[in-house]
């Protein structure tokens, strides 16, 4: 019988391809279930990154801090998706950003080194966890893309569109560090969006 802790992460594997039923049991020993408050970091600038996190309930942010203490929102994970910090994870080196929640969430957490045992036993974690890491590599592509050749009018049209629940459950600050605005000119850039 499995685990209720890791049943939003079995549920989410059945859309790609069925986990055998020994990494069903390695999950459920890994898996680590954590109940967040609001604002409140499962990664600091500076730390090194030793988890994937998967969402079940609730809304990070990946974000850096400039030399001039400046916020840039990099990315939202909301119910269902994944985040890490890739480089610090992969590479051990201290992260350069950080991942805060937006409203309390509850995760799942697996450890790099369970992440890697997992990768090395089963062959449909590891096709999982590839595509997964692949589509995330795409997302960051399309971003960086959005950034260097839209306009501001167009970021936000793509920010509706990737992050279409979220408009509603995060502050215009957070949306206009996103989308490299301020508060203000999102409000104006508002007014002239119909959707």
């Amino acid at each position: 019988m499995n685990s209720i802790k890791i049943q939003h992460l079995l549920n989410y594997f059945d859309k790609y391809w069925a986990i055998e039923e020994l990494t069903v049991k390695m999950l459920d020993k890994c898996v680590t279930k954590r109940k967040l408050k609001r604002k409140e970091n499962i990664l600091t600038e500076g730390e090194k990154c030793n988890h994937l996190t998967f969402v079940i309930e609730g809304i990070l942010k990946t974000y850096h801090v400039d030399k001039k203490g400046n916020q840039h929102n990099l990315q939202f994970t909301s119910e269902n998706k994944w985040v890490t910090d890739f480089s610090s994870l992969y590479n051990s080196i201290p992260s350069k950003l950080n991942i805060e929640t937006i409203e309390p969430s509850i995760i799942l957490q697996i450890k790099k080194e369970d992440l890697f045992k997992l990768y090395d036993n089963s062959p449909m974690f590891d096709r999982n966890m590839r595509i997964i890491t692949e589509n995330a590599f795409i997302e960051q592509q399309e971003r960086v893309l959005q950034h260097i050749s839209s306009t501001a009018h167009e970021r936000y049209l793509y920010f509706l569109n990737k992050y279409p629940d979220l408009s509603n459950r995060i502050s215009n600050i957070q949306i206009a560090s996103y989308i490299g605005v301020t508060p203000e000119f999102l409000s104006a850039i508002r007014k002239k969006t119909t959707i």
